[in-house]
């Protein structure tokens, strides 16, 4: 095992941003990253289902929940979804539920908490819209870089080959 994001900084301190934002892990896969794709939502999570049932090798969507803690925006059946559309991983400012099923898959997880409870399903929400999280624009197409050490946005794909 290697940690991605301090190798990363070594080799790319200028073409990195990292949030602020202590997110926890929930999937079997610590360490991963991809070209981004985001969803806005707010305690709804129909867009979420909806883009995860899209192809998504070599990529990692970025939900953009508010914050809030009250529901969960991704659940085991929506999570297995993803990992049979080939999504390289999910982050979620907000929550997610079915955590022992979610440490089972192979697909990087990291959200804020867990909620058991389900989001109300009205469609609400934006698919690939620009993100202002932590005061850092994630912009659809941007990559991020994900392991145990935070979550990193940089413009660019990185080559990985100098760490890896």
């Amino acid at each position: 095992m290697y940690d991605l994001l301090p190798d990363l900084y070594d080799n790319y301190p200028n073409e990195l941003s990292l949030l602020s934002i202590n997110f926890k892990q929930y999937g079997e896969r610590k360490i991963f990253w991809g070209e981004i794709a985001t969803v806005k939502c707010f305690e709804d999570n129909s867009k979420v289902k909806q883009i995860l049932s899209t192809d998504g090798k070599g990529k990692v969507l970025f939900v953009d929940g508010g914050a809030s803690l009250n529901r969960a925006l991704l659940g085991d059946m929506i999570a297995m979804n993803a990992v049979e559309n080939g999504w390289e991983g999910i982050i979620i400012n907000g929550c997610v539920r079915d955590v022992g099923v979610l440490s089972q898959l192979d697909i990087g997880i990291k959200a804020l908490g867990a909620n058991p409870i389900k989001t109300e399903k009205l469609d609400v929400g934006e698919i690939n819209p620009e993100l202002n999280v932590s005061n850092i624009i994630i912009v659809p197409g941007m990559m991020v870089y994900s392991d145990d050490n935070g979550v990193a946005i940089s413009d660019e794909k990185l080559d990985l080959s100098v760490i890896l």
